[in-house]
């Protein structure tokens, strides 16, 4: 997913308050499974109308999905739309010289290489 300015400022502002970011740690720990939106508040202690309110900002950013199963709405993060971010970042980072990038890139490939992240990783 190449994102846009527009779209990389949306997700820095999502990003941007401390509840969101533990949010969206919490779902890329999860991994593609999710969580409940319930069990997402407790990992952050929030309440539920606040992880609610901060899930849907998330959401509207494109850095988590939602789907509901059975009387639950689970939560994931959008590794496509993360990756995006991230890739929206480093697009132009080398300018001709890789050795700055290689620190960026050995973190992702150590992120990759590990089982418990293969099934997510966007690499």
């Amino acid at each position: 997913m190449r994102l846009d300015e527009p779209q990389a400022l949306a997700a820095f502002g999502a990003l941007s308050q401390p509840t969101r970011l533990q949010m969206v740690r919490a779902l890329v720990v999860a991994g593609p499974g999710g969580m409940p939106a319930g069990a997402v508040a407790e990992v952050v202690g929030a309440s539920s109308s606040s992880a609610s309110f901060h899930l849907a900002n998330l959401e509207r950013a494109g850095l988590v999905t939602s789907r509901r199963e059975a009387r639950s709405i689970l939560y994931s993060a959008n590794f496509e739309g993360l990756s995006g971010l991230v890739e929206f970042l480093m697009r132009d980072c080398c300018s001709g010289h890789p050795e700055v990038c290689f620190p960026a890139a050995a973190v992702a490939a150590d992120c990759c290489s590990t089982s418990t992240r293969e099934a997510t990783c966007a690499c």
